[in-house]
């Protein structure tokens, strides 16, 4: 099975966004998910992204694929995991290309096994005004 696409929640310059419901978490699937290449460089936006995850029941880890060479020349730094405790809400970045970003420029995210009735959503920050 594919990864499940997390589309980007575009935050408004100057402005205000409806708080999205967000993506369901696709926990333990061993498929995760993914923030597919967008924009005019064909990349995921890593340092303009910031992800809100919302645990249900219960949390879990939520992971961050360390990227793949030549574009991640930090990937040696390994995934990010992050900690989300029962009915928690974090928020997760943003990140850093040189670590994250994947050759196909995504970004990949996996979700704990365990992790019930979850949701993820990808914010892209604004460059400017």
């Amino acid at each position: 099975m594919a990864r499940t696409a997390v589309a980007y929640s575009n935050l408004v310059p100057n402005g205000s966004l409806a708080d999205p419901a967000g993506t369901a978490t696709n926990a333990g699937s061993g498929n995760g998910h993914v923030i597919p290449a967008a924009g005019p460089s064909a990349k995921a936006f890593p340092e303009l992204t910031v992800l809100r995850v919302v645990a249900g029941a219960t949390g879990g880890n939520v992971t961050v694929k360390a990227g793949t060479l030549p574009l991640a020349i930090a990937s040696g730094q390994g995934d990010l995991v992050v900690a989300v405790a029962n009915s928690a809400t974090v928020w997760i970045g943003p990140f850093e290309s040189g670590r994250f970003l994947q050759n196909d420029g995504s970004m990949l995210v996996d979700i704990a096994a365990g992790f019930v009735a979850g949701a993820i959503t990808a914010f892209k920050v604004p460059r400017n005004t």
